[in-house]
């Protein structure tokens, strides 16, 4: 189960400060695989850095014994200034891993993001494409209960999105996913259950087409 307890987040902006959340709670239940959905704004990408921990919260707490990966679709993981493999290598030490272990999981993202020298090269210096394969690749080579799915499945030619599929679809096997997408026919292939968010609050739903029938009646993605 991943529990969210009076959870409140805004930003500072030009305008004065944005409040995403205020005091939002939640309780998800456990084995399941979960769209969020909601209009552009409503705070999908935001939850998702909330559920990860690349996001802290103004106040509240989100509790789970799963661990979840970081938004895959996103950058906001990612250290601009470091290469791909130092990234990498990164996500290994926070994973207790050394030696022979870490080598492996870089060989494995080395080679399945697939992006040459880039991978010694700073990920400033990358492409949104291919800060995205070096994301996915990573996500990929650590076994999560749940992985989060940022709008982006997969980038590149159809080899890399042939390969992205199978690997995800092995990985489906055992874990779960969250995922966000505007594409309601993957929220129905993927999902069993349906997060909606709309104006700082969340409704769960058992029955996906509900939920995606609540999203329609007010106006799907803007």
């Amino acid at each position: 189960m991943i529990r969210i307890e009076g959870l409140t987040k805004s930003y500072l902006t030009l305008r004065g400060r944005k409040v995403v959340f205020r005091d939002l709670s939640l309780e998800i239940p456990p084995g399941r695989n979960i769209g969020l959905i909601g209009r552009n704004g409503a705070g999908k990408s935001t939850l998702m850095r909330l559920l990860s921990k690349v996001d802290l919260p103004d106040s509240g707490r989100i509790t789970t014994e799963a661990s979840l990966s970081w938004p895959v679709g996103l950058a906001g993981g990612m250290q601009m200034n470091l290469t791909g493999r130092e990234n990498v290598k990164f996500v290994c030490r926070i994973h207790g891993l050394r030696g022979a272990a870490m080598r492996e999981k870089l060989r494995y993202v080395e080679e399945f993001a697939d992006i040459g020298e880039y991978f010694d090269q700073p990920v400033s210096t990358y492409s949104s494409g291919m800060r995205a394969r070096l994301a996915f690749g990573t996500s990929m080579a650590f076994d999560f209960d749940y992985y989060l799915i940022d709008e982006v499945m997969s980038v590149g030619d159809a080899s890399f999105k042939r390969k992205s599929r199978q690997v995800f679809a092995e990985r489906l096997k055992r874990s779960k996913v969250i995922l966000v997408s505007h594409n309601m026919g993957l929220i129905r292939k993927m999902c069993d259950l349906v997060i909606h968010l709309d104006r700082g609050r969340a409704t769960l739903y058992d029955d996906v087409e509900r939920g995606i029938a609540a999203y329609e009646a007010g106006g799907g993605e803007s």
